[in-house]
Formats: structure tokens, C-alpha cells, sequence
């Protein structure tokens, strides 16, 4: 459960700092890609629980 507020709260601040980027007088597009990019890491990964596929199952 921690770790899924620790999740939020990384999207979140990545979301404040993507609108930030975007507002600036020239919005730069590859720092918003990799932003964007973090964030779709981050809810595949613990979201979407994606790691359970490459995990060994145990018995």
C-alpha cells in the first residue's frame, strides 16, 4: 500500500513539473517526452503490475 502512494506521489510532482515545462516560453519537447515517458514506466510497473510477468512462480 506504501508503495502505492509513493507512486502517486511521484506522478504527481512529474505532473507539476511536465505543466511547468509546458508553460515556459518555449516548451521544450524532449524534456515532456521523457517526463511522459517516466510516468507511463511508472503506472506499467506498479499499476498495471506488468514486473509480475517476467517473475518465476513459485509453488
Amino acid at each position: 500500500m506504501r508503495t502505492g502512494y509513493t507512486v502517486f506521489i511521484a506522478l504527481a510532482i512529474l505532473t507539476i513539473g511536465e505543466y511547468i515545462v509546458a508553460q515556459a516560453s518555449i516548451p521544450l519537447t524532449v524534456p515532456l517526452f521523457i517526463i511522459a515517458l517516466i510516468k507511463a514506466a511508472l503506472i506499467v510497473n506498479f499499476f498495471m503490475h506488468v514486473y509480475r510477468l517476467w517473475r518465476e512462480e513459485s509453488h
